[in-house]
């Protein structure tokens, strides 16, 4: 029997069987053995004195009744018998399992998993472990697995635990460097692995878990550092030679100063620019932070040194917002707009401008990386908010000129130390600080039957011509969600504030040309309030907009109510965010308590990671981190950041016959994509 056999010919599992193995990803033993439990009962005995009312636990005691079993109708019974447990007489109960009868003999030691009832002084049996004179200290731990329909837990453990006991576990070869083993005292690799499975003890189980999170966390960190290594030893990228004198004079052109955090991260990005290696870096800030200028300045100095800026965005309003700022910033260069809502003719000249490098810059959504386009000479490229673009997407847009420099943006703050450690084969940028002149946004959350009051005080601030947005989670009538949709809060609002406001309403499904009309109208303050859905969440710069109002915001998460407070505070005036919403569960409460007492994105994103965990932050599918087996981003923080610099500990030592086998098995094996 060896690692590397199929599933399908262990004893007692065969091809059908196999089947439902192979939709938990096990196809081969190694693949049944590396399959570890998410949780563990604990089956080892207690003492009756020490059980709390309905809690589970295991007993142990000598049968000192015959079994009985009372039936009530065709198909219910009762299964009853009592044991001692040194001076205590335990009642036993089961319900309708009378074949258990058998296992229970007078005289006999035998031990009951079960749910206990103080009143009664008995257990509800759910489980009869052992049966036979098997000490308390031999019941142990069982393991838990998750399971598909079809496969049932005890012919997974039976099927694991006849590799194990074919010796399976001794065919493992030990993954890490011995020096690695030494430093933090780790448990080889074939004991662990079977710990996971049937720990001793708690104490084995947990240095068993510790050694497997290190393991995934070091190989997930060796392939991320082998891809840093990759992108400065491999293709060589472009070197954008520009004057930093002219960077500076236009620096010098805008109405306001940079922050000190923005100036870094510029100096960083430049610096990059300039070198002959591939730029791969990720610029994240909160909201408001100025990213987009930094972009932009960015995106100059590789026209300054004829190369072509493109910047991809995630909508096609942003991407027109985009548009209108750069033209006003650098009148000087021809700067095109490309999306999917162009005419033919339209497209067809920006195309044959963008070929021919009669265009500079260029901004659009996902069009920018179509089949038809060709670019002259790129030399940078800019994605706006990374995340809501996937892997492959990105690679595209790479491979559409000679390896480019790239430039990803985020408002999705994640903590600094733990977005360089997870984005390991980028560099990172973070803006931490807002503009100078910005006022703190002031976040309420009221309960829908103070609404009224709500728009009694927005009544008397449009008065002030302060404009505001109404956020509402759907656009038309839902049977499923009794929510304020768009359409139905832009007519309540046009009830009560009649003629004496003007109310404009966005969402999705208007076309693009309605869309920039009413954006248009806003900015211009021809309309005072905006009913809109999420479409206006990422980027929508109204400096003037001073109030957000966000109904049933206990819809959306942590991270998206933070992007849309964003819109607002973006000027030098108060601002405030109004959250709507009567949640009903606990985490959603939770969620508009944060809102309300901090508005720095950073601590936002630690307590989204820490309600939500890091799958859902990073966008697991999206960003191409892998899903771990046992290992958790957030929960196992400390063991990632060890990880991370042994990885790149190893690769500055490379030479060392030790290091230099590791690396080329993590370069043969690949990356995440």
């Amino acid at each position: 029997m060896n690692l590397e056999d199929n599933i399908q010919f262990l004893v007692g599992v065969g091809p059908k069987s196999a089947e439902n193995f192979n939709k938990l990803g096990i196809f081969t033993l190694q693949d049944l053995l590396l399959y570890f439990p998410f949780r563990y009962e604990d089956f080892a005995s207690r003492s009756v004195f020490d059980l709390l009312d309905g809690e589970k636990a295991t007993i142990s005691g000598t049968v000192v009744t015959p079994a009985n079993v009372q039936y009530f109708g065709a198909r219910k019974n009762r299964l009853t018998f009592k044991i001692k447990q040194g001076e205590a007489v335990v009642g036993i109960s089961f319900f309708n399992q009378p074949y258990l009868a058998d296992r229970v003999e007078v005289g006999k030691e035998i031990a009951v998993y079960g749910k206990w009832e103080l009143k009664k002084q008995q257990l509800i049996g759910l489980k009869m472990i052992v049966s036979t004179d098997k000490n308390e200290n031999e019941l142990g731990y069982e393991p838990v697995y998750h399971l598909v329909a079809g496969l049932k837990q005890a012919a997974l453990v039976k099927a694991i635990q006849q590799v194990i006991e074919e010796g399976l576990c001794e065919q493992l070869k030990e993954n890490l460097p011995d020096s690695l083993m030494k430093k933090y005292r780790l448990m080889r690799r074939n004991a662990a692995v079977r710990a996971m499975h049937f720990p001793k003890d708690m104490n084995e189980h947990k240095q068993a878990l510790r050694r497997v999170k290190f393991e995934e966390l070091f190989f997930f960190q060796m392939k991320l550092q082998a891809l840093k290594n990759k992108e400065k030893t491999g293709k060589t990228g472009v070197q954008i030679n520009f004057k930093d004198s002219e960077v500076s004079e236009k620096r010098a052109t805008l109405p306001y100063e940079l922050t000190q955090a923005q100036l870094s991260a510029l100096t960083e990005i430049l610096s990059d620019m300039k070198s002959p290696f591939h730029m791969n870096r990720l610029l994240q800030g909160d909201v408001g932070s100025g990213k987009t200028i930094v972009a932009s300045l960015a995106m100059y100095a590789a026209c300054l040194a004829n190369y072509q800026a493109a910047i991809m965005v995630p909508t096609e309003i942003l991407a027109r917002q985009h548009v209108t700022n750069l033209r006003q910033l650098f009148p000087e260069l021809n700067i095109a707009l490309l999306v999917s809502g162009l005419k033919v003719a339209q497209k067809r000249q920006v195309l044959e401008d963008i070929e021919k490098g009669r265009t500079h810059m260029i901004v659009g959504t996902h069009a920018l990386i179509q089949s038809d386009v060709e670019y002259y000479r790129l030399g940078l490229v800019v994605t706006d908010e990374q995340h809501r673009f996937g892997v492959n997407q990105r690679k595209r847009f790479r491979e559409k000129g000679q390896n480019p420099d790239v430039l990803m943006m985020t408002a999705t703050p994640i903590p600094r130390t733990l977005a360089i450690t997870a984005f390991g084969d980028m560099e990172v940028s973070v803006i931490d600080e807002l503009p100078k002149g910005r006022q703190p946004i002031t976040t309420r959350w009221v309960k829908h039957e103070q609404f009224s009051e709500v728009l009694k005080w927005i009544k008397s601030e449009c008065e002030q011509n302060a404009q505001v947005y109404f956020i509402s989670p759907l656009i038309e009538e839902s049977e499923v969600l009794d929510l304020k949709n768009a359409v139905a809060l832009y007519e309540e609002l046009t009830s009560y504030f009649g003629s004496s406001v003007h109310i404009g309403l966005l969402h999705g499904k208007m076309k693009t040309d309605e869309k920039d009309h009413v954006m248009q109208e806003f900015k211009a303050q021809k309309i005072d309030i905006l009913v809109s859905t999420t479409v206006i969440e990422v980027g929508v710069d109204v400096p003037n907009a001073t109030i957000m109002v966000i109904m049933d915001a206990d819809r959306f998460g942590l991270s998206q109510l933070h992007q849309l407070r964003g819109r607002v505070g973006r000027g030098s005036k108060k601002s405030y965010t109004i959250l709507v919403a009567n949640p009903k569960s606990d985490s959603a409460k939770q969620r508009m308590k944060i809102m309300t007492q901090t508005q720095n994105g950073f601590k936002l994103a630690e307590e989204d990671l820490k309600m939500r965990g890091s799958g859902e932050i990073f966008g697991v599918r999206q960003s191409g981190i892998p899903e771990f087996s046992v290992a958790d981003l957030v929960v196992d923080y400390n063991i990632l950041e060890v990880a991370r610099k042994e990885a790149i500990e190893i690769f500055k030592t490379a030479d060392q016959p030790e290091h230099k086998k590791l690396i080329a098995q993590i370069e043969i094996e690949g990356g995440f994509d």
